[in-house]
């Protein structure tokens, strides 16, 4: 049975997915991919793209802070 906010292979559910978002940690910029483990850790980490491209990165959920405002020309939520 899966939990609130499951979404499959233990990625959550997150109101921001498919946003630019800022990473509080690192003062960086990238767009939310899946919310989900990281390898055999069980806890849940923020998967973050660069907004123009390049190498993919991880940090706690709650260092995600500023998401774009949804506008008409923004792209749709992805699905991980």
């Amino acid at each position: 049975m899966k939990a609130a906010g499951d979404r499959g292979l233990l990625h959550r559910d997150h109101p921001w997915l498919g946003r630019s978002v800022e990473d509080t940690r690192t003062q960086r910029r990238g767009m939310l991919r899946a919310i989900a483990p990281d390898g055999d850790k069980p806890t849940p980490v923020a998967w973050l793209l660069p907004v123009g491209g390049g190498m993919e990165w991880t940090t706690a959920p709650e260092n995600l802070a500023r998401p774009e405002r949804i506008t008409p020309v923004s792209p749709p939520r992805t699905r991980s």
